[in-house]
């Protein structure tokens, strides 16, 4: 379990590592850092596939795909939903808006509950229902601050519950989908790279530290990606669940300290009640946990 909890912290860590190395690749926007990273990361799912015999899984997919017609439309759609994610991680810090990705990933655990209670009829317990409640404070709170929401962080909190929704809806592995949604993505990454005003190879031309700047985005991406799913093989489901929250964390920080975004003293009466929500369902989620040994 300690190699569990060591690889999970590993990868939050590497993936706020990779927020903040994303403004070190300029010229490249948001769109050809999301293309560069699908790409390289491919050939570690593969590799990731192939030490877990996952390829059998895969090949089963593919013989779905000749009975299932729906497959044609939902494999395209959770590939779309993922992508949209993985777009807006590396767009958001070179925009100024890394601060609001974090607050989606704050609050998707406690829109996973509210999904849980409406779609699965999963009752609430009390520490959730007080989370939840103290989360809307917060949510409230913004939308009197500001008249609005950041779409930033709304695309977090409910682009992701629908992607779970579905993956579910498919009963497919977890190796065998990440597979096909980052397949299905190769072709817009490819478009993407191949519709810049300047091309790839001028480029690399013209800021040659990108030779070696974009390997490394593909090696901190494929680190925090085998990790984290690696995590996901040795730790209970609750535990692997509860470390998640270390990664909106450390986003928060890297956007405040070495992104330099401000956040307002208002502000902090948004983020505080939602912080305090957060921990309540951690500490549920430990009790569930420690109740199970």
């Amino acid at each position: 379990m300690t190699r569990g909890v060591v690889l999970s912290v590993l990868s939050s860590v590497l993936f706020a590592v990779l927020y903040y190395y994303t403004t070190l690749l300029h010229p490249l926007d948001g769109a050809e850092i999301f293309a560069w990273r699908i790409l390289l990361c491919l050939p570690a799912v593969a590799v990731l596939l192939a030490r877990s015999r996952g390829w059998k899984e895969v090949a089963q997919v593919f013989g779905r795909l000749r009975r299932e017609w729906r497959l044609w439309l939902l494999l395209p759609l959770s590939s779309a939903l993922i992508g949209a994610q993985l777009w807006l991680f590396v767009w958001a810090p070179l925009h100024q808006r890394a601060l609001d990705v974090s607050m989606g990933y704050f609050l998707l655990p406690l829109v996973m509950v509210l999904v849980g209670r409406v779609l699965y009829k999963e009752k609430l317990n009390r520490l959730q229902t007080a989370a939840v409640a103290i989360a809307v404070l917060g949510v409230a709170h913004e939308f009197l601050r500001t008249g609005a929401f950041s779409w930033v962080t709304a695309l977090v909190m409910f682009g992701y519950p629908p992607y779970f929704i579905l993956r579910r809806k498919l009963r497919t592995g977890s190796l065998s989908t990440l597979w096909f949604d980052m397949m299905l993505m190769v072709p817009a990454a490819f478009f993407i790279l191949g519709g810049q005003e300047v091309g790839v190879v001028e480029q690399f031309q013209l800021r040659p530290a990108l030779l070696f700047l974009v390997p490394v985005l593909g090696a901190i991406s494929s680190a925090a990606l085998i990790a984290y799913l690696s995590a996901s093989r040795y730790l209970p489901l609750g535990l692997f669940g509860l470390l998640g929250y270390v990664e909106p964390v450390l986003l928060f920080w890297v956007a405040f300290l070495f992104l330099s975004e401000e956040v307002p003293v208002a502000a902090w009466f948004t983020y505080v009640p939602i912080w305090v929500a957060v921990v309540l369902v951690a500490a549920d989620g430990a009790r569930a946990l420690a109740a199970r040994r």
